[in-house]
């Protein structure tokens, strides 16, 4: 689209508006927010990249671009030498004041002086850590800080604050449409969700839709801990119960309308559990799962039916979705099933 469009929303919803924009790639990050105040009160024009639907439209005549940057690999060309250069990383996490970077091994000696680029790129940033991958059951990050203070911040997204310690426990951004779509979902309901984390789904949940009632449980001590955190972070005690344990063993009995099964990695062990949470006239299940592309989407379908009638209950699936790639040839998957 080569004119410069925007839409017209009012002030108090630029960020509701923004994180949907941007879930649906509609966002253009190259142009400003113009903020402006007419006598029907304040506005704001977000630039987009297409015609949106349902919105008053602009056209901007001289609109304002951000400056752009150079790339990391041009600001660390001169300092460097090429086969470095190679190897230095081309994309990397922000995470509240945190950037967590993939850098490799043979540039490790240089992590400082990337280090201090990266910082230089993100003004508001204080603190680099070096990310390493995931060890165990638990999915808990190996990361080492490379620059900065503290590993420890507070993340916003979607409305929501998250706090964690990033060496700690994992934080995704890859499933931000999904957890948008949760937070519209379970307003008057009682919700268990199963693998919950820091609240990745609890708290949009709990912030947007106003769900009667939240169970959320999460076995990992450290994640538990910021899960509390987080609740209180958020003001949402009186919808969100935490609950520390084994999904298998501390998963309430017959008392939700909609269960999240948020956890990619055998989810298909605890779904006598899930199933069991639902109440006797029954709800709506959302089951993840990391597949090998051969198996989408019979495997997890074939499973949540073959739980239900164990427990002499109907299915129906409603929507099977593919939410990112895990890794080659494997996807991280969501079925969503009405369960009776």
């Amino acid at each position: 689209m080569e004119e410069n469009f925007a839409i017209i929303v009012p002030a108090r919803d630029t960020e509701k508006v923004r994180f949907e924009l941007q879930s649906r790639e509609l966002l253009d990050r190259s142009r400003k927010f113009v903020s402006r105040i007419v006598e029907g009160g304040s506005f704001v024009e977000i630039p987009v990249t297409d015609l949106v639907s349902g919105y008053e439209i602009k056209r901007q005549e001289q609109p304002e671009f951000y400056r752009q940057q150079m790339n990391l690999k041009e600001r660390l060309a001169g300092k460097m030498k090429p086969e470095e250069l190679e190897a230095i990383p081309s994309g990397w996490q922000i995470l509240g004041n945190i950037i967590v970077v993939t850098i490799p091994d043979k540039i490790m000696h240089r992590g400082v002086e990337i280090a201090e680029e990266l910082l230089n790129m993100y003004p508001s940033c204080d603190t680099v850590v070096r990310d390493l991958g995931i060890n165990g059951s638990l999915r808990q990050p190996k990361r080492q800080l490379v620059s900065g203070n503290t590993t420890e911040t507070i993340h916003k997204e979607n409305g929501c604050y998250f706090k964690l310690d990033v060496t700690e426990v994992m934080y995704s951004k890859g499933n931000l449409r999904e957890k948008n779509r949760m937070s519209k979902l379970g307003n008057g309901e009682i919700v268990v969700d199963m693998f919950a984390g820091i609240g990745y789904f609890t708290l949009p949940m709990a912030v947007h839709s106003q769900p009667e009632k939240i169970y959320s449980i999460e076995l990992n001590p450290v994640s538990f801990g910021y899960l509390r955190d987080n609740v209180r972070l958020n003001n949402v005690q009186h919808i969100v119960q935490p609950l520390h344990g084994n999904c298998a063993e501390v998963t309430p009995k017959e008392v939700a309308d909609r269960v999240i099964m948020g956890y990619v990695g055998g989810t298909a062990d605890y779904l006598p559990a899930a199933i069991g949470a639902l109440s006797e006239k029954g709800g709506i299940l959302h089951f993840h799962e990391a597949l090998a592309e051969n198996l989408m989407f019979d495997r997890p379908i074939g499973q949540i039916t073959k739980a239900a009638k164990m427990q002499g209950r109907n299915v129906e699936i409603m929507e099977c979705r593919s939410i990112k790639k895990y890794s080659p040839g494997v996807w991280h998957v969501v079925v969503d099933a009405r369960i009776w």
